[in-house]
């Protein structure tokens, strides 16, 4: 298989590229991996650099909107995975422009040249996010889209042109909805990088509003071990919900994020609350474990420990890094 991955040296991106060439996926084996990246301010061409001289990959600088080059890349390709996306949601409130190009534009783009070389596989990765803010229970599948802030409207965009080109032109199109990834090679203007990294600098780290919004966590490894199943056995047309079934506040993530890094509760700095912050996220599994026996391995205790001690062991890696990371704080 001639597999195409936008967004490939991002943070989930590139792990995936890391592990399908590193034969974790046994029903992916020998796949040649082409990725797509823009390469912008979170695209880090160094998480690629454990598999850089491996000849089944091949990486093209270039953005999911120009249409020349994914027409080009499309018709040599036999699947697509397609991660690119601008994702943070704090950005997207005073850039929404940006969200609008890559995630709606970018994924219309790719849609097209879809329809002129019918790869067997499209699958688009989104988020839990578009489904809004859930007080009790979970979300499945058929449940509606309400999104809260810009990144995830864009993101809820991209899906209905999703689903829409499989309705209209029979694309072999998938949808993935995950929860919150942690994990290495994670940008630091995420919550879990960025508490890690201004705590290892001496700094304190910002929790917003009462810090009692609630979050699901699954390590980045499970996520792209369920992409990987949806690519292989999903079916063409349908939406699977992946979770970690860890859901914790987001006091109670920055308590053992804290213990984990020797600091003390004094260093947590409450901040006025995010516009439009939903309270709680939770999706209904279901249907992936009965469908692709998709289960999460890792358990978050212990994928939080081995995260910390990458990032305590990666300096090289994330303190260049740290300006782009602190535009918006």
């Amino acid at each position: 298989m001639r597999l195409l991955v936008t967004g490939g040296a991002g943070f989930i991106g590139s792990n995936f590229v890391r592990r399908i060439l590193g034969g974790a996926y046994p029903a992916l084996d020998g796949v040649r991996v082409t990725v797509l990246d823009k390469l912008t301010y979170s695209g880090v061409m160094a998480n690629l650099d454990p598999v850089g001289d491996d000849p089944r990959l091949r990486f093209i600088l270039g953005d999911i909107c120009d249409e020349d080059l994914v027409d080009e890349l499309m018709s040599g390709h036999d699947a697509v995975v397609h991660f690119a996306a601008e994702t943070h949601v704090d950005r997207s409130i005073n850039q929404a422009a940006a969200f609008v190009r890559t995630n709606v534009q970018g994924t219309q783009v790719l849609l097209d040249a879809a329809v002129r070389h019918r790869p067997r596989r499209f699958v688009h990765v989104s988020t839990d996010e578009v489904y809004g803010s859930i007080a009790h229970g979970s979300w499945d599948e058929n449940c509606p889209m309400e999104p809260n802030s810009p990144y995830a409207a864009t993101k809820a965009a991209a899906e209905l042109l999703v689903r829409s080109y499989h309705r209209t032109h029979n694309v072999p199109a998938l949808v993935t909805r995950c929860s919150n990834n942690y994990g290495p090679y994670q940008f630091p203007e995420k919550i879990i990088p960025l508490f890690i990294t201004r705590l290892m600098a001496g700094g304190s780290v910002p929790l917003y509003g009462d810090g009692q919004h609630v979050r699901d966590w699954l390590h980045v490894d499970d996520h792209c071990r369920a992409v990987a199943a949806v690519l292989s056995g999903g079916r063409p047309g349908e939406v699977y919900n992946i979770g970690g079934g860890m859901e914790l506040t987001n006091r109670q993530l920055a308590e053992r994020l804290l213990t984990a890094c020797g600091a003390g509760p004094e260093r947590i700095c409450y901040v006025d609350d995010r516009k439009g912050h939903d309270r709680r996220y939770s999706v209904d599994t279901r249907k992936i474990r009965t469908q692709l026996g998709f289960t999460p391995r890792i358990p978050f205790d212990q994928g939080l420990a081995a995260t910390v001690q990458w990032y305590r062991s990666r300096r090289d890696w994330w303190e260049p890094l740290r300006d782009r990371a602190e535009v918006l704080r």
